[in-house]
C-alpha cells in the first residue's frame, strides 16, 4: 500500500469517524425528544382529567345551588298552604260574624217587641256568642290586611 493509498483511507476512516459521532449525538438528541414527547402526552391527559373534574364540580355546585332553592320553594309552598287555610278560616268566621249580626239585630228587635221569655233568653244567649265571633273576624281582617299581596297571590292561586 502506498503512502497516498493510506492517506485517503485515513481520511475516510476519519470522515465516517466524524460521521457516527453526528449519528450518536442525534441519536442521543432523539432519546431526549422522545422522553419530552412522552412528558407531553402524560401532561395532556392529566389537563384532559383536570378539565373533567372541573366540569364535574360545576354541576355540583349547580345542583347543590338547585336543591336549596327546591328547599326554599317547598317552604315558600308550605307557607302559602298555611296562609290559604288562614284565609279559609278567616272568610268562614267573616261569614258566622255577618249571620252573627242579623240574630243579634234580631234578638234585639224582639227584646223590644216583647216576645215571650223563653224566645229572648235563647237570642240573648245567641248574642253573647257574637262577640267573641265578631272578634275572630276582626282579627282575620288585621291578617289579611297586614299580607295583602299574599292573599291576592291565594286568590289567583285558586282560580288557576
Amino acid at each position: 500500500m502506498t503512502l497516498l493509498h493510506a492517506a485517503t483511507r485515513c481520511n475516510t476512516l476519519q470522515h465516517i469517524a466524524t460521521h457516527c459521532n453526528t449519528l450518536q449525538r442525534t441519536a442521543t438528541h432523539c432519546t431526549a425528544l422522545q422522553q419530552a414527547s412522552t412528558h407531553c402526552n402524560i401532561l395532556q391527559h392529566t389537563a384532559i382529567h383536570c378539565n373533567t373534574l372541573q366540569n364535574t364540580a360545576t354541576c355540583v355546585i349547580t345542583l347543590q345551588h338547585t336543591a336549596t332553592h327546591c328547599n326554599t320553594l317547598q317552604h315558600t309552598a308550605t307557607r302559602v298552604d298555611i296562609l290559604q287555610h288562614t284565609a279559609t278560616h278567616c272568610n268562614t268566621l267573616q261569614h258566622t260574624a255577618t249571620h252573627c249580626k242579623a240574630l243579634q239585630h234580631t234578638a234585639t228587635a224582639r227584646n223590644t217587641l216583647q216576645h215571650p221569655a223563653t224566645h229572648r233568653d235563647t237570642l240573648q244567649h245567641t248574642a253573647a256568642r257574637v262577640t267573641p265571633l265578631q272578634h275572630s273576624a276582626t282579627l282575620c281582617n288585621i291578617l289579611l290586611h297586614k299580607h295583602p299581596r299574599t292573599v291576592n297571590t291565594l286568590g289567583r292561586h285558586r282560580s288557576s
